[in-house]
């Protein structure tokens, strides 16, 4: 047998130090590689392995896909990726064919920012950052099958990407289709559309190609569309209303955002919203996280209600609460809406009854002109001063404002002329882009009408409207016309029925299901992405390459700045890199009509294109025939007794994910499910979100971070002292001044310079030290404190494991062949269950904690004073297998020692008996008139008068009742005994 490396300084050669962890787990990570220790089979394909049977339990444990910064991890990265090795390894134990990996999300904006501030290619930052962060993952010793990784930006994942991206291009929703759970809507090909409208429209014919192809795109499920969108010059992109702050600027470098009509590629993640929300009944999802995306899609049953408006239009209106347009004082567009030129327009005309405003605002309150002289004029006013809001910076803006269009609704239940408005706060993209207003039971409508003047009715009885509205729900009043609808005195409930089943006699509206999800915005105006596999005709109609011209690859280009890069011109046009690829982006290709010059799309795809089926290719990573072999998907995340969804066993990652990626994920997989591509409808079967490893930071007088490595503590104040290589802070200060600072905790990371590497950790104390301190720190799902100073704390229970298997003069196993005492048997079997069940339920922490206690009993009554523990190897194999999930590199040197051969890592879980769980005997406190005097240890089936009678033969409790009458003994089965005696 080989001994384990030494520390020849050390009076103890074989001592567990951080230079004999160092060199175990160099030498342990170096023989998982060289054997392929956790590499998992596939039923089909290369990753096969012929001839072996595969376990009928599988386990595929998934963390979410990690962006590759340049800055490397810190501490607090790693704790998830720890979590499901640990929980990976419990389960291969347990006998499981376990598929555990991990791959980069490599795309994005970040290392193009850097392109553009330096030259250096996307490409060449980003596989640099990957190097790094797989050196330092790579010491913690996690166990992922290597042949499985990939990163979204690796040709041959990227162009199964741009393949999936034209199974969506060619599909089609079809709403009475039965989707292959049994479900309604499925995605159909769009071919079949084209054959089905040809069938029924006598002109399909005559129609152009792209007539043909505006019409397909009113069904496909991506589609281009000209719509209001985030410009953000200084990115040189369009963003999503998530990447934007409430100030209108970019999350990402704090550039102005402008609104801007451009079309863009979209895909119709809408088509999906019942089944998306109906579907989270089947995942085990934290609640939290199900009601974030049900509030994020946004279902509410009501009605839409038509008033109708100057010139013959509609004002098609969305609400949940119909029972209260008795309450409608006034109409509010969205300032985009394309009804609102056409009102002003018709204001001037006097097409509608009693349109009062006219060309001018004559006898107007000047509240509602926005200081103009026609609607007109305001208008365009108006719309000059919110162009640069945001979507979020609108709907929360306080300031109330808005312009009257000089145009008149009729409200269909009582006849009721209402001023028309525009107004920030509503948005083109939510709902119809108009709302009716109630100002008697909506704040915000109370606000607004409280700013214009406008009345306020009450219709549900229970408050003062006149003060403030009342929010809640009351019996109907004021709720009653002479045309068959009667509200008063109903309920809620009752009401809505009524005011819906009146609309829909009268032809003014009807019951409907409306979302707020709007939409998926799929583009960007960058270099470092997905190219679209479309090329455009000389007519503009898109087409669909064939799959044989995938990968469509990155030409290079010259620099990496968009071609408007003005951050402050909210005029600059969207030009993207690649548009100045000219050799590029025109090309002759023959798609079926003879070659011909197309033009190849400029945007890329967003970043969330490759982390929305990453985990697919995670199973088939090989597979150059398709994106996943059907019998490997199967196996995999099929579904499975209980589990009618399919999906990921085990998905961990961070809240902050939890409505866009994991919504797109969903999106995409359900395609692919009505398609025949995969057989799971959901792609993560059960989520887990860990919280964060927070730390103290440190801000100067100025408000401004300070490392926190560079601050240190006196009589409870802290001082930043300037490194030599800094100096000051201010011009004049010397190197090594001292700056008093201001302490406070947050999530750690670069913004708060409280960063601490996972290197230092390893290299002061060891990667398993580290493993153990991170898991036992709290719960998974909560947020817990660093301290490093208490990472010695894990590295001393590992000393004293270490030290009941080996001899430290000699580095051979210390143990001996002894029989266990029912007090062993007892401590080592409720372990050995109670981990089992913490492994199995997440709770590394207390697993932790088990087996502290655990290896504090062996070393109180197995180890002298100056001499080896003697320890029986009946109680120690077992603590091993048990550590080896959390501590997997010491474990397997310990296995080694104690003579076996070929690892730990497939060693089973071991086993317990319950008859050592349940106690024979008990100890109970005895009181004497409430003052705590004795204990005794009983039968756990003693009777009470044996209980009573061992407490009073106690002798300090007999001592304390001598000479006195026992009035009462009571006996709290379980708990305790008290004598009451006088």
């Amino acid at each position: 047998m080989t001994n384990p490396g030494t520390n020849p300084s050390a009076e103890t050669p074989y001592r567990y130090t951080p230079e004999l962890a160092a060199d175990i787990e160099k030498r342990w990570q170096e023989y998982w590689a060289t054997n392929g220790t956790f590499n998992a089979p596939n039923p089909v394909g290369s990753l096969h392995v012929e001839g072996q049977e595969l376990p009928t339990d599988r386990k595929f444990i998934q963390d979410m896909f990690p962006y590759p910064s340049g800055v490397g991890l810190h501490v607090g990265h790693p704790l998830g990726y720890i979590a499901t090795d640990v929980f990976a390894r419990f389960h291969r134990m347990k006998g499981a064919n376990v598929l555990h990996t991990l791959g980069y999300d490599a795309f994005g904006l970040p290392a193009e920012q850097y392109a553009v501030q330096t030259g250096t290619h996307p490409r060449t930052t980003t596989q640099a950052n990957i190097d790094n962060m797989e050196r330092q993952l790579g010491r913690l010793g996690l166990g992922h099958d290597k042949r499985r990784a990939i990163a979204t930006t690796d040709t041959d994942f990227y162009r199964w990407t741009q393949w999936i991206f034209l199974q969506i291009f060619n599909s089609w929703f079809d709403p009475e289709a039965t989707n292959p759970a049994g479900g309604k809507g499925a995605a159909r090909p769009i071919a079949e559309l084209e054959e089905k409208l040809a069938a029924e429209r006598a002109d399909w014919a005559e129609l152009t190609a792209a007539e043909k192809q505006e019409i397909l795109d009113g069904y496909r499920l991506v589609y281009r569309s000209n719509s209001t969108v985030n410009w953000c010059p200084g990115l040189g992109t369009v963003l999503a209303n998530e990447e934007v702050t409430a100030d209108g600027r970019s999350e990402r470098g704090n550039f102005p955002v402008f609104r801007k009509n451009l079309q863009q590629w979209m895909m119709r993640i809408t088509a999906y919203s019942d089944r998306l929300i109906d579907d989270l009944e089947y995942l085990d999802w934290p609640d939290k996280v199900k009601s974030m995306q049900r509030n994020w899609i946004g279902r509410s049953r009501g009605a839409e209600v038509a008033f109708a408006a100057p010139g013959g239009n509609e004002i098609r209106v969305f609400t949940t609460r119909p029972d209260t347009l008795f309450g409608a004082t006034y109409v509010v567009l969205a300032p985009e809406h394309e009804l609102v030129d056409v009102l002003v327009s018709d204001a001037a005309t006097g097409s509608t009854a009693d349109n009062s405003a006219a060309v001018a605002y004559e006898g107007i309150d000047e509240r509602w002109t926005y200081g103009k002289a026609t609607p007109a004029e305001a208008v365009a006013a108006y719309r000059a001063d919110i162009a640069a809001k945001s979507d979020l910076e609108r709907q929360e803006n306080k300031d109330k404002t808005g312009v009257f269009t000089g145009a008149y609704a009729i409200n269909p239940v009582n006849g009721a002329q209402v001023p028309i408005f525009i107004a920030d706060y509503v948005l083109t993209g939510y709902g119809t882009g108009a709302i009716m207003a109630v100002p008697g039971h909506d704040t915000r409508d109370h606000e607004f009408a409280s700013v214009f003047g406008l009345p306020i009715v009450e219709v549900l009885q229970g408050g003062n409207v006149a003060e403030e509205a009342f929010t809640e729900d009351g019996p109907h009043v004021n709720s009653a016309n002479d045309n068959g609808l009667d509200l008063n005195g109903m309920g809620k409930t009752e009401a809505i029925d009524a005011a819906i089943a009146w609309l829909e006699q009268q032809g003014s509206g009807e019951g409907t299901i409306q979302y707020k999800l709007r939409d998926w915005l799929f583009a960007r105006q960058r270099y470092w992405g997905e190219p679209f596999p479309i090329v455009y005709d000389a007519d503009g109609v898109a087409h669909a390459l064939p799959n044989d011209m995938l990968p469509v690859e990155l030409p290079e280009v010259e620099d990496y700045k968009p071609v408007s890069f003005d951050p402050e011109d909210k005029d600059s046009e969207p030009q993207p890199p690649l548009a100045k690829a000219k050799e590029w982006v025109e090309v002759t290709l023959d798609l079926g009509d003879g070659e011909q010059t197309y033009y190849r799309d400029t945007n890329v795809m967003p970043q969330w294109a490759g982390s929305s089926w990453y985990q697919l290719r995670y199973i088939d990573p090989t597979n150059d025939d398709a994106l996943v072999d059907i019998e490997n998907e199967r196996y995999w995340v099929g579904p499975r007794e209980g589990r009618p969804s399919g999906g990921v066993d085990l998905y961990v990652g961070g809240v902050e994910h939890a409505v866009l990626h994991l919504l797109y994920s969903r999106f995409w997989h359900k395609v692919m499910f009505d398609l025949g591509i995969v057989s799971s409808f959901e792609p993560y079967y059960r989520l887990y979100n860990q919280g964060y490893i927070q730390a103290y930071a440190y801000t100067d007088s100025r408000g401004v971070y300070v490392p926190a490595a560079e601050v240190e503590e006196r009589d409870g104040r802290f001082y930043w002292i300037r490194p030599a290589d800094k100096g000051g802070a201010e011009e004049g200060v010397k190197e090594g001044a001292e700056e008093e600072v201001f302490q406070e905790y947050g999530k750690m990371g670069k913004s708060l310079k409280n960063s601490v590497s996972p290197d230092e950790i390893c290299d002061n104390y060891g990667a398993d030290t580290l493993r153990v301190y991170e898991m036992a720190m709290g719960p998974l799902d909560t947020s817990r404190p660093w301290a490093t100073k208490d990472v010695i704390g894990a590295q001393r229970f590992l000393q004293r494991a270490w030290r009941l298997v080996v001899n430290e003069n000699t580095g051979e196993a210390t143990v001996t062949e002894a029989d266990l005492t029912d007090e062993d048997n007892k401590a080592l079997h409720r372990t050995v269950a109670g981990v089992y069940e913490d492994f199995a339920e997440l709770r590394d922490n207390t697993a932790v904690a088990k087996l502290i206690e655990y290896v504090n009993y062996l070393t109180k009554n197995y180890s002298t004073s100056g001499a080896a523990a003697q320890a029986p190897r009946k109680a120690v194999e077992p603590l091993v297998q048990m550590l080896s999930p959390l501590a997997p590199h010491i474990a397997e040197e310990m296995w080694k020692i104690l003579g076996h051969e070929g690892g730990i890592t497939y060693v089973p879980f071991p086993t317990w008996e319950d008859k050592w769980l349940v106690d024979d005997s008990i100890e109970l406190p005895v009181q004497v008139m409430g003052k705590l005097r004795g204990r005794i240890t009983v039968s756990t089936d003693a009777s009470r008068e044996d209980i009573e009678a061992a407490a009073l033969a106690e002798p300090n409790v007999a001592a304390h009742v001598e000479g006195k009458t026992v009035n009462k003994i009571i006996v709290v089965p379980g708990k305790m005994v008290n004598i009451v005696a006088k």
